[in-house]
């Protein structure tokens, strides 16, 4: 083999390990088993509280457990009967990212997002108030950010108004906050019920946040980086 031939069958060779990242026992990719959801992995971007890239997101593909995967499906036949669908903003997320959140909130003058995630609220109060937490659930595989988007219409691919954007550490996240509209109050309703009769256990404090009831590793934080 001459050393274009060898270099050439050595670089796929290297594209296809990459590609083929083999995932913990008991984890597949979402969209694999639910082809038609959104993933926005906000924590990849800059668009997030911490106003930079995450240690641990280096893609955009959404991971969970089979039994999660399975639960967002039963969740997403629903949603599809209402001419909507699953926009995820998070799933399973690595320790090393929830360290990086640690790490942040030691740095006292690093405020880049406060305005837009934490107007109202110390940066330094954040833990303790439950809007971050140094264990995560998603760490577990089992726990999901997620929204509603319009499938069908004129307003196709836009986000179901919800009262408040994904993230924010405030009143205004609790799902029963009052000061929000009637259709607002409805569009959470509507993606609480559905995501219960699948399976799933809300948390109060974010209306978008969900986490399998019967997860299959309650006690496992996990820290693969998904490629």
């Amino acid at each position: 083999m001459n050393s274009i031939k060898k270099f050439l069958f050595i670089l796929i060779c290297f594209s296809l390990n990459i590609n083929s990242q083999e995932l913990p026992p008991g984890f597949t990719i979402l969209k694999e088993v639910v082809p038609d959801l959104i993933v926005d992995l906000r924590y990849g971007t800059y668009e997030n509280f911490i106003g930079n890239p995450i240690n641990g997101y280096v893609s955009n593909k959404a991971v969970g457990t089979n039994e999660l995967a399975a639960a967002l499906k039963k969740a997403q036949k629903v949603f599809n009967s209402y001419n909507l669908g699953i926009k995820i903003y998070d799933s399973y997320r690595p320790q090393r990212a929830v360290n990086d959140f640690i790490k942040w909130s030691k740095v006292q003058s690093d405020t880049i997002s406060k305005a837009n995630y934490y107007p109202k609220l110390k940066k330094n109060t954040l833990f303790d108030l439950g809007f971050i937490a140094k264990k995560s659930g998603h760490s577990r595989g089992s726990t999901v950010d997620l929204t509603l988007i319009y499938i069908r219409g004129n307003k196709r691919g836009e986000d179901l108004d919800m009262g408040g954007p994904w993230d924010f550490f405030g009143d205004l996240s609790n799902y029963s906050f009052l000061k929000i509209s009637e259709e607002q109050k409805q569009n959470r309703k509507l993606l609480r019920k559905t995501l219960i009769n699948s399976g799933f256990v809300p948390y109060e404090k974010e209306w978008w946040h969900f986490t399998l009831k019967d997860e299959p590793f309650p006690d496992t934080y996990f820290n693969f980086v998904v490629k």
